[in-house]
């Protein structure tokens, strides 16, 4: 696979994956009948699980 369609790809799972964790935050948030609201605690999570999986993707294939 070429570098532009190796781009497009991820760049399509990450739309896609980014379009179902929104969705899920706002069904949550309509279920309990309140706002959506994330706080900063739950965006620091977020983004250090976010960085955990990226650090795990550039590993792959570093089995040496």
């Amino acid at each position: 696979m070429n570098k532009n369609k190796t781009l497009l790809f991820g760049a399509i799972i990450g739309a896609a994956t980014g379009l179902i964790a929104a969705n899920i935050l706002t069904r949550r948030a309509e279920k309990a009948g309140t706002e959506l609201a994330i706080t900063a605690g739950d965006g620091m999570k977020l983004g250090m699980l976010v960085f955990g999986l990226l650090r795990a993707i550039a590993s792959l294939g570093d089995d040496k």
